[in-house]
């Protein structure tokens, strides 16, 4: 375990305070991208820009939460972590703040800019904290945040259009959910009082590039994103083609991001029990049915989406558990984790505009779905490979 983790209380019952200010923290990281797809028809015709400057309000963010990804625990090597999730937050509050009241398209995208910084440190920050205040329940912490990243992404989906109406207008909408990331920063800052100050380490991590294991989590990682963008993307306008209402199609969306919480919630329950490499089996074997029945048989699409968001849940909680596995210090998870996330939202940031390139090359979504049940697959061969004694070798081991 690292120094820092060491000088937690033993009893998780005194780190309460902070578990839930980490709760309340990550239910920030989503709803700001998320919130906005449904919403992007009518910031076109407000502001009077094309599809493709549209399309840069996703884009950015999911760039962003690659590219700040490994300055996370840079960041956190300087002020420790507790200290960074605060700056996380706050610039998500206080840019998502100014979006409402942006003039035109620029400022509205360089604000988007500042919001998808903090969106890419708190990402990766919440792993540095877990391995530096619970290294003792790295599984039970990573379940707790995710299912809180997942909660934040569900509300999102379900409640932005319903806002947009009911407040008249998307700018009421993207301050709802400002004002709820104000509030979470507040708590979090109240919460995270309580926590007692740990000394930074003062030393820069040394990214694993030499490790194949860290590859390993890459690649799932990667394809996990493809997976997951690309159904949000564009699984509502394959079923609208094939006669579906737009309503229906947006219950779906929902009920995929719904159906990730109680995943991660069931993720940390099983804990050791499960291991790694089985459980993410597990998840990866259910996600490649789901989406190939999506696929395949679209009348049972309001099951099988609910399957591929439990599949969904497993996976990135999973995921994300993962770099605590293969290090030991704050600062070395955070290198796992800053490369993992660098690479992994680079290639996701992509996919929906090469999924949709696909769509238009080959005249329907055909092709486009079948992608999602293949990357399952690829997903469950890198997992087959995460025995345990790979793992605990960790990325000290330069073969992989």
């Amino acid at each position: 375990m690292g120094h820092l983790a060491a000088d937690a209380p033993a009893r998780i019952g005194e780190r309460m305070p902070l578990l839930i200010g980490l709760s309340l923290a990550a239910l920030t990281l989503r709803p700001q991208i998320v919130g906005l797809g449904p919403l992007l028809p009518d910031i076109q015709a407000s502001l009077g820009i094309s599809h493709a400057v549209a399309g840069l309000l996703l884009t950015i963010p999911l760039l962003c939460m690659g590219v700040f990804a490994p300055i996370a625990p840079v960041l956190a090597g300087r002020v420790g972590a507790v200290r960074a999730v605060t700056v996380a937050v706050a610039l998500i509050a206080i840019a998502g703040l100014l979006r409402v009241v942006a003039p035109g398209a620029v400022s509205l995208l360089a604000l988007t800019f500042i919001v998808g910084a903090g969106m890419g440190l708190g990402n990766a920050l919440m792993v540095v904290a877990v391995k530096e205040r619970f290294a003792d329940h790295p599984l039970l912490l990573t379940s707790v945040y995710t299912a809180a990243i997942q909660l934040g992404s569900s509300l999102a989906a379900v409640l932005a259009v319903p806002l947009a109406v009911w407040l008249d207008g998307w700018r009421f909408t993207l301050l709802a959910f400002s004002l709820a990331a104000v509030v979470s920063l507040a708590g979090w800052a109240l919460m995270a009082r309580s926590a007692p100050r740990a000394r930074p380490p003062g030393v820069f991590p040394r990214f694993p590039l030499r490790s194949g294991i860290a590859w390993v989590f890459v690649a799932m990682f990667s394809v996990m994103g493809i997976i997951y963008y690309g159904l949000t993307a564009w699984l509502p306008a394959a079923y609208v083609e094939l006669g579906w209402s737009q309503a229906t199609t947006g219950w779906l969306a929902a009920a995929f991001n719904i159906a990730t919480v109680p995943a991660a919630i069931a993720v940390g329950i099983a804990g050791a029990r499960v291991s790694r490499r089985r459980g993410m089996l597990i998840a990866a074997s259910t996600m490649a049915v789901s989406s190939l029945l999506l696929a395949l048989a679209p009348g049972g699409a309001g099951a099988w989406i609910i399957f591929a968001g439990l599949a969904n849940g497993a996976m990135f909680t999973i995921s994300m558990s993962l770099p605590l596995d293969v290090a030991d210090h704050p600062v070395d998870v955070g290198a796992v984790a800053g490369m993992m996330l660098f690479i992994g939202y680079i290639v996701t940031a992509l996919a929906p505009t090469l999924l949709g390139a696909l769509r238009d090359l080959t005249g329907n979504f055909d092709l486009v779905l079948l992608t999602f049940p293949i990357g399952a697959l690829a997903i469950a061969a890198c997992a087959s490979t995460l025995s345990a004694a790979r793992l605990r070798r960790g990325v000290r081991d330069r073969s992989g």
